[in-house]
């Protein structure tokens, strides 16, 4: 594992702990936590979802793949709708600042890596197959 997979794995664990605290909080009602729901979803299957393409980015390999990298890009924008710009004109920012700020830095360092892993092109999704490996 190179150190740019490990710093964009780590990025999206962090993204993945931060979501799962509050959907906690939500169940738990500990304030403050996220609305139960936004004018277009509700905000647990959100969460949900956010936290399943994280891990599912983490499987397939972050940057090695362009399936990866995909992933790994909707999974900083979709925690961006929790943790985005927009958060510093919430009412509550005073008390969920340190999550905002370490969201959008998970995000940046995943934006930044899955930009240069491109950039390098996708060594693992046209290296050939060796005879070695193809029949057994």
């Amino acid at each position: 594992m190179t150190q740019n997979t490990r710093q964009t794995t780590a990025a999206l664990a962090t993204l993945i702990v931060l979501q799962l605290i509050m959907l906690s909080a939500l169940y738990a009602g500990i304030r403050p936590h996220p609305p139960v729901a936004t004018p277009l979803f509700g905000i647990a299957p959100f969460l949900g979802a956010s936290v399943a393409i994280a891990l599912s980015a983490i499987i397939v390999e972050p940057l090695g793949t362009r399936t990866g990298r995909t992933l790994s890009s909707v999974a900083a924008i979709m925690a961006l709708v929790s943790f985005g710009p927009q958060k510093y004109f919430d009412a509550q920012f005073g008390l969920i600042y340190p999550a905002v700020i370490l969201g959008q830095i998970a995000a940046l360092v995943i934006g930044l890596k899955v930009l240069n892993a491109s950039r390098r092109g996708d060594v693992a999704d046209q290296a050939p197959v060796s005879p070695d490996t193809c029949c057994q």
